[in-house]
């Protein structure tokens, strides 16, 4: 159901039994898939690339241009993967030139009030709570958890199952598998409870523990610490994975844990 209420630019390409509610306005160079419902007040601006099922709250702004003074009115996407959900007064900017493309993966919740900026990669299965603010440049991996009212520094990592806490500052990369909080924001422990959720084993877990004993409790740095994971650690996906996030961190990894 479209709405005669509502504005769609008759370039865009729209799927099958896409429901679209008044005072919406969808411009040019705009795909959406199928079964995908937009609430009233949304604004799709060129470059949109929406998946199926989708749902996308009133007051919702899609892939308007970037906040970012070098950007120069070049072709660039916002896309976003099927199933997610954008709530309302949400604001995604496409890309730049770096990557062309701000990229939100399937089955996402992007809680009301956050704001996407440019050439950010938000992989599957993340929640971002409300308010959330995310610079440019952030690449956020699979089923990482961002609580409410936080701020992420442009080029930040946040790793695969990381949890952060609400009202946190991100400035540094947060490994895979962890809790983050405290300002400055610092180790936490594992996330656990939502490893435990998403099937992985008690022996998974306590690997996991054992890989972050020896990076934030046992006073070596890391460099040091990642030689004596590798020697002293047997070889898993999980202990390869934190390994070789933290050895191509670019910005460094928050701090360990802090009494």
């Amino acid at each position: 159901m479209i709405s005669k209420l509502s504005h769609i630019n008759p370039d865009a390409i729209l799927g099958e039994n896409i429901t679209v509610e008044p005072f919406t306005t969808i411009h040019e160079n705009v795909e959406i898939g199928e079964g995908t419902w937009i609430g009233s007040n949304v604004t799709i601006y060129p470059g949109a690339r929406i998946g199926k099922n989708c749902k996308i709250f009133p007051g919702a702004v899609i892939s308007a241009i970037p906040q970012d003074l070098k950007f120069q009115g070049e072709s660039s996407l916002a896309e976003i993967g099927d199933d997610t959900t954008i709530r309302e007064c949400v604001t995604i900017n496409r890309g730049t030139l770096d990557k062309k493309t701000t990229k939100i993966g399937h089955s996402c919740l992007v809680m009301a009030y956050v704001h996407i900026a440019h050439d950010c990669i938000i992989n599957n299965h993340v929640i971002i709570a409300n308010t959330v603010q995310v610079a440019g440049h952030v690449t956020i991996d699979d089923w990482a958890f961002v609580g409410g009212s936080s701020a992420i520094h442009q080029f930040v990592k946040i790793g695969t199952h990381s949890m952060i806490s609400g009202g946190s500052l991100v400035r540094k990369d947060v490994p895979p598998y962890t809790k983050a909080a405290r300002e400055p924001l610092s180790y936490a422990g594992v996330n656990s409870l939502g490893l435990r959720r998403r099937g992985f084993s008690g022996e998974t877990i306590n690997q996991i523990q054992e890989v972050y004993r020896y990076l934030f409790l046992n006073s070596l740095n890391n460099s040091r610490a990642l030689e004596e994971i590798e020697v002293n650690l047997p070889a898993t996906k999980e202990r390869d994975e934190i390994v070789n996030f933290i050895r191509s961190s670019e910005r460094g990894v928050m701090k360990g844990y802090i009494q």
